[in-house]
């Protein structure tokens, strides 16, 4: 299931402001990628579209351990695109979806805590 948010600052902001609370929170962002200056480099056009993926591996190691497919959805990854009104948003898949996609019924409290976190971090990032 994908979570979706608007947010009231612009695609570059809104992923700025995440960073931050990331990183005060000592959740360590890995990478950020520019998607719509990956569509300028060929030519091509897109509104501002980024991904910011980060991770903590005290909740993504022991999904792993019990089925390493869950590395294809981790580390976790949000990302913010203009809409064609020029709206902001906010998007990333829950993670109890990508719990339930790998059948992992023991993992609930670690989906719960990525869950609870998710919704906070980004709460935080889209919020005055």
């Amino acid at each position: 299931m994908m979570i979706k948010k608007k947010s009231r600052f612009d695609v570059g902001a809104t992923l700025d402001r995440l960073e931050t609370i990331l990183k005060e929170k000592g959740i360590k962002p890995i990478a950020r990628v520019d998607h719509a200056e990956a569509a300028k480099s060929v030519g091509m056009e897109l509104r501002p579209t980024q991904v910011l993926f980060f991770g903590n591996p005290k909740l993504g190691t022991p999904l792993m351990q019990r089925d390493q497919m869950a590395g294809l959805d981790l580390p976790m990854r949000v990302l913010a695109w203009e809409a064609e009104d020029g709206s902001t948003w906010l998007g990333y898949h829950s993670p109890q979806s990508i719990v339930d996609g790998l059948n992992l019924q023991d993992v609930t409290d670690i989906s719960n805590m990525m869950t609870t976190a998710l919704d906070a971090l980004t709460e935080n990032a889209i919020k005055e």
